[in-house]
């Protein structure tokens, strides 16, 4: 399957806990983190909700 790098840009502080879940399911919690991921359908959902937090860098 193909893979995604997931990259954390902004901070999770003062954000609402479901933000915060999301950033956490996937796999990253601090500004700078990396994280490789398997592409999917419910990924791809996740990253949309953080859009403003996260990059994806490949």
């Amino acid at each position: 399957m193909a893979k995604i790098i997931v990259k954390q840009v902004r901070s999770t502080i003062g954000r609402p806990e479901a933000q915060v879940k999301v950033v956490k399911a996937l796999g990253l919690g601090r500004v700078g983190k990396t994280k490789e991921i398997t592409d999917s359908e419910s990924v791809r959902g996740m990253i949309a909700k953080v859009s403003h937090l996260v990059e994806i860098v490949k």
